[in-house]
């Protein structure tokens, strides 16, 4: 492939657009301490994505949709996180009661918000968040979040297979590298969700009928 990788890509079938459904809820996955403080050996340099999720919180609670948060929160010594507690050894610094797998003040839940803990990468791994979705009539997940190549990725690929639309907002989620956080953009937009862009995300959220 020697040209446009967006137009070769869309040219053999790729790319396709799914759209808004009618009813969204908001899934803000792993925004944790740990991305954030500089002393943390998961820091990823993710200040935008903060404030870009922020923004997108606050007119979810706005248009009065679903919001559920996610953490990594792990049983001290990681019997909960089976290979994937010794796949990445530093997963202990999110063992239950570490700061680090706390959420940051920009991203307080508000009243009626989910926060569900999770072991794994994906959102849907493990939890009640696709009989949460179903129950509250959800056909749209809009997903800000990190990382980028982990989290965010896992739980749009499994927004899909369980029948719910993902919408990325591509200024709402990052990664530790850019060329990490770019080539799985590119993918997910490729096959697995919509990336969409936080002005867009915004609009939608503020004039969808209610």
């Amino acid at each position: 492939m020697d040209g446009d990788l967006d137009t070769e890509y869309r040219e053999a079938g790729f790319m396709g657009d799914l759209g808004f459904g009618d009813s969204p809820a908001l899934v803000v996955v792993d925004f944790l301490v740990a991305y954030l403080d500089k002393e943390s050996p998961f820091y990823a340099g993710v200040e935008s994505a903060l404030e870009s999720a922020a923004k997108v919180l606050a007119a979810a609670h706005v248009a009065h949709i679903p919001v559920i948060f996610t953490r990594v929160v792990f049983t001290p010594g990681g019997v909960d996180g089976g290979l994937f507690y010794r796949k990445v050894p530093s997963l202990y610094h999110l063992d239950e009661g570490s700061p680090l797998n706390e959420l940051p003040t920009e991203l307080s839940p508000g009243p009626g918000d989910l926060v569900i803990k999770k072991q794994y990468a994906s959102a849907f791994f493990g939890t009640t968040l696709a009989s949460t979705l179903n129950s509250l009539g959800v056909d749209t997940v809009i997903i800000t979040g990190l990382t980028t190549s982990g989290c965010v990725r896992a739980t749009a690929v499994d927004a899909l297979q369980h029948g719910f639309i993902p919408i990325v907002v591509r200024e709402a989620v990052g990664d530790r590298d850019d060329r990490v956080h770019d080539a799985n953009m590119f993918d997910m937009g490729a096959k697995y969700a919509d990336i969409v862009s936080e002005a867009v995300v915004l609009d939608h959220l503020e004039n969808r009928p209610r």
